[in-house]
């Protein structure tokens, strides 16, 4: 097992974690044994990225692309309705 030092911790969350111990039952040292293992139980997942950005990261060192666009075609008039 191993052991840490925690130092120069704020007064008010040594209180609020005392209390907290103190509502759960548990000494500090198991209070903050069960946060630690709680909020670290799992690596956190690595933010996924929509399909835009894994496109542009493959692509972005290449230099880019470019794309040609066609010229836009005029708009149809709207219905009339007489």
């Amino acid at each position: 097992m191993s052991s840490i030092t925690i130092r120069n911790l704020d007064p008010a969350i040594k209180e609020r974690l005392r209390v907290r111990a103190a509502q759960h039952g548990h000494s500090m040292e198991a209070e903050v044994r069960s946060i630690l293992q709680t909020t670290l139980k799992e690596p956190e997942p690595r933010p996924k990225r929509n399909l835009y950005e894994r496109i542009r990261a493959r692509v972005e060192p290449l230099g880019g692309i470019e794309l040609e666009l066609p010229p836009r075609e005029l708009d149809r008039d709207p219905p009339r309705f007489d």
